[in-house]
């Protein structure tokens, strides 16, 4: 598999067009484990050398999140959640890093906040992908799933492109802050993984409360 989306990846690289930023960023918002964070910064480059437009770039890039958020909310709609568990305990979801575990994070995640979800839930490491699964599951209405979606995957872009575009045409002032930029994404990793153990244990204590 990882032979495989290198591939992927090279390809895109020669060939970073608007066609391909939708193409890449409709698989990314599939089951298909495809960062968005090697789509757009990219291409944001492309647009800071002439290239490309930058705010086609992010257009593109958001056509095919939803065409992507889409293709999950249908899938799940029709299988069903019988179906779909057992999908997750297939080899090939475990290869593109799907499981119940994942499913079950997404449901619980638009369980707690409900339809905007699928808003936040586009900027969560970890859910923007699968988000769109328990909104198909809960046949959530199509025109707030699509509105939702927009505005999430669009603020995410946006996000994506400011930083490519940024870091990019800014090389010297990158490199003369690259450690402590490393050091205050480090912090920024560690915060978020130390507030979902923090979680995890509060959870796991109230749950043993009820009990």
């Amino acid at each position: 598999m990882g032979a495989f989306f290198q591939e992927i990846i090279v390809w895109y690289m020669d060939h970073v067009t608007y066609w391909a930023i939708t193409l890449m960023m409709a698989i990314e918002s599939t089951f298909i484990p495809l960062p968005s964070e090697i789509v757009i910064p990219p291409a944001a480059y492309k647009a800071a050398n002439g290239d490309l437009n930058i705010f086609l770039v992010i257009l593109s890039g958001t056509l095919g999140a939803l065409l992507g958020a889409l293709f999950n909310y249908y899938l799940a709609k029709i299988l069903g959640n019988k179906l779909l568990m057992q999908f997750a305990r297939t080899r090939v979801a475990h290869l593109l890093m799907v499981n119940p575990a994942t499913i079950e994070k997404s449901k619980s995640y638009f369980e707690k906040h409900g339809k905007i979800s699928t808003l936040i839930g586009r900027l969560v490491p970890g859910i923007r992908h699968l988000i769109s699964i328990p909104a198909g599951l809960a046949n959530m209405n199509i025109k707030d799933f699509v509105l939702f979606t927009v505005i999430g995957s669009l603020s995410w872009n946006i996000i994506l492109a400011s930083m490519g575009y940024f870091f990019y045409t800014q090389k010297e002032l990158l490199n003369k802050y690259f450690s402590h930029i490393s050091v205050g994404l480090l912090v920024l990793g560690l915060g978020y993984v130390s507030y979902l153990i923090y979680k995890g244990v509060k959870n796991k204590k109230a749950k043993a409360a009820k009990s």
